[in-house]
């Protein structure tokens, strides 16, 4: 047998939590940040904001699948639910909010970006007729084979679910391997270099054949290293010495995060001029995938064991904000969308402008939530039981 886990960990609710706090945040920065894309875009847009956001850029939607994997490692554990009843909840909390919030959620997002960078001067219900039109001509360029429907910032959903269908798959190799490596005490040194190996190979064989489109059939590179971290996830609960050792080290990792984020931002703007060497020899390809991945997987691996290590208990708190995290997914881009487009109107500081929008929309959340919870129809349609 495996060695017995701790059925409830608060201090990964926490991190969950933590984790989309992280995201709202980040999403805010979205609309200010020049030169990254978004849906829509601040007439004040800053450079410098680009070092703040890379600091959680490469890690933050891996430490989500990485606390999903945990989460339901622990679920598995805890009501020793079948296969088929595992992929029917899923399905039920994963696809349903999918499918809904394609159509009523997320068309705001492509109906404002449309008319700032398109020019599209219809209302919203000739939009709605259009986006719903899978023959649409509207706008060609954001159009794929179901026409204009898209899931945007909702890509978490389906892929999470096809990722959970693996563990369905892989779960009796997994647990095996998981009792192997726990019974053998494997060293924490030897499971972070396997971490650093794989994902360096996976960066490296690719990242660049196969660049990101969260479209999920064609998304080759996004999928090997984010199922790679939710597997890694899965199997951590049952190697518990390995998690006592994450929370021990948790100093070094956070100095190795530092360090690598130092290193990221040095090499974004330059400063290390690798240039054309970087494509010419392997060594320095190797060498830039192990320090790429340092910064993914320390960071991951702080916040894991600064969890543990000081955020393992419960509270009235967190116990509510577990249950609104999915709807408040689901709602935030398009509440972020909306309000800025509100206070647009009013040409504000981005000083005063930016915090704003982060109190409206996490309390537009919240309040949305609280809608949520209270409907027998919509609660099943945001994921809630």
């Amino acid at each position: 047998m495996t060695q017995e886990i701790q059925v409830r960990r608060y201090d990964i609710d926490w991190l969950r939590s933590l984790a989309f706090i992280v995201l709202i945040l980040y999403h805010i920065g979205m609309y200010y940040v020049l030169d990254w894309g978004w849906h829509i875009k601040s007439v004040e847009q800053s450079a410098w904001l680009q070092n703040v956001m890379m600091l959680t850029n490469p890690w933050r939607m891996s430490l989500l699948f990485f606390i999903s994997g945990i989460a339901l490692s622990l679920v598995i554990k805890s009501k020793k639910i079948s296969s088929f009843t595992l992929l029917t909840l899923r399905s039920y909390r994963l696809l349903i909010p999918l499918m809904f919030s394609m159509i009523v959620i997320v068309p705001p997002q492509l109906y404002f970006e449309l008319k700032q960078f398109y020019s599209y001067d219809g209302g919203y219900s000739s939009f709605m007729y259009e986006y719903l039109n899978i023959d649409t001509a509207l706008v060609p360029q954001k159009q794929s084979a179901i026409g204009l429907l898209t899931w945007n910032h909702l890509w978490f959903l389906p892929y999470l679910w096809c990722y959970s269908l693996c563990i369905v798959v892989l779960q009796p190799i997994l647990l095996r391997a998981s009792h192997w490596l726990s019974e053998h005490k494997i060293k924490p040194y030897i499971a972070c270099l396997v971490l650093l190996l794989v994902s360096s190979g996976i960066w490296l064989g690719l990242a660049k054949a196969y660049p990101t489109t969260h479209a999920l059939v064609d998304d080759w590179y996004n999928h090997a290293r984010y199922l790679w971290v939710f597997i890694t996830g899965f199997m951590l609960p049952h190697i518990s010495h390995l998690w006592q050792k994450l929370i021990d080290n948790r100093r070094l990792f956070m100095i190795l995060a530092v360090l690598s984020y130092i290193w990221l931002l040095m090499d974004t703007h330059g400063m290390l001029n690798v240039g054309e060497t970087l494509d010419k020899l392997w060594v320095i390809k190797f060498a830039h995938a192990m320090l790429l991945n340092i910064n993914h997987w320390a960071w991951i691996l702080a916040m894991v064991g600064y969890a543990g290590r000081y955020l393992n208990f419960s509270n009235p708190y967190i116990s509510k904000a577990n249950k609104a995290i999915l709807p408040c997914y689901i709602l935030h881009q398009t509440v972020i969308i909306l309000i800025a487009v509100y206070l647009s109107r009013w040409q504000i500081p981005a000083w005063i402008e930016a915090p704003l929008l982060l109190v409206l929309t996490t309390g537009g959340c919240w309040l949305g939530y609280h809608i949520i919870h209270r409907s027998r129809i919509l609660r099943p349609l945001f994921g809630l039981g």
